[in-house]
């Protein structure tokens, strides 16, 4: 690395530290956690749906769930769930590669489809972040059973996949249906984000966590985990699971779902997974 573009990046991580250590209170907006059968029912008719072309006939769909058209044959489903930030252009860019380089048929429960819904802006108290984390688990459990309405969906081959928020309902899910999951951006263990992280994996169950070695909320780097004996990646947690995978990154960034090299090593894992 140049000296110029050293010193850009020590810059800006001070810049970042900066407005970590100012431990600012965050903001909270809406009210409604409620995760009532009409909020559940919304979050799924309202998910992003994403068909590889070979499920219909020729061209990738893109589109509501409630909309979702008719497929022939039996497929694999990944079920994304998505950050605080709702399904952003980073879950759809996701799923898109998703379908058009594994040929993996996605779809997004969409949480901010729910009126009201409580957003925020961190950091905030732990309470809240736990009612949201119940919310988030309550629509992975609605959307594993909505999505067996789908006849073309392989339920052996099932992959639970989550980013940051969307990440903990992931890692906390305890049912068995999962053929895997995928865990972004969350390091499964106590931060200040959660009072512990409860995990509902299995003990020899496939797993792949990535996660940067610098994440601005979930290491050591953060201000707001000071307290805590935070390692920065679900290693410990999944120490004893013969089928996990840890992938720390060299990098400062926390949406990292995207990023080539966590690409290459998930369409490795999910081949592995899905195509035995």
């Amino acid at each position: 690395m140049s000296v110029s573009r050293f010193l850009f990046a020590f810059a800006a991580l001070l810049v970042a530290s900066a407005a970590f250590a100012a431990d600012k209170p965050g903001e909270i907006k809406g009210t409604m956690l409620e995760p009532s059968p009409d909020n559940l029912a919304l979050t799924w008719a309202k998910a992003n749906l994403v068909l590889p072309a070979t499920l219909v006939g020729g061209r990738r769909w893109e589109g509501h769930a409630e909309e979702a058209p008719d497929v022939i044959g039996i497929a694999p489903l990944v079920i994304v769930m998505h950050g605080s930030s709702g399904v952003a252009p980073a879950v759809k860019e996701f799923q898109v590669w998703l379908a058009d380089e594994l040929g993996v048929a996605s779809v997004a429960p969409d949480s901010l489809a729910i009126p009201d819904r409580l957003t925020y802006t961190s950091p905030v108290d732990v309470d809240t972040y736990e009612r949201v984390h119940a919310l988030r688990l309550a629509e992975l459990d609605h959307a594993v059973k909505a999505s067996r309405e789908w006849s073309w969906v392989d339920r052996l081959r099932l992959v639970l996949a989550g980013t940051s928020e969307g990440a903990v309902a992931v890692g906390r899910y305890a049912g068995k249906e999962a053929a895997a999951r995928l865990i972004y951006s969350w390091s499964c263990e106590s931060n200040y984000f959660v009072t512990e992280p409860r995990l509902g994996v299995g003990a020899k169950e496939p797993v792949l966590n990535a996660i940067a070695a610098r994440d601005p909320y979930f290491s050591a780097a953060n201000p707001w985990n000071k307290d805590r004996s935070v390692t920065g990646s679900c290693g410990a947690a999944l120490k004893a699971d013969p089928k996990a995978e840890v992938m720390v990154i060299d990098a400062d960034v926390h949406t990292i779902l995207n990023r080539p090299e966590v690409r290459a090593r998930t369409a490795q894992f999910l081949r592995g997974v899905l195509n035995p």
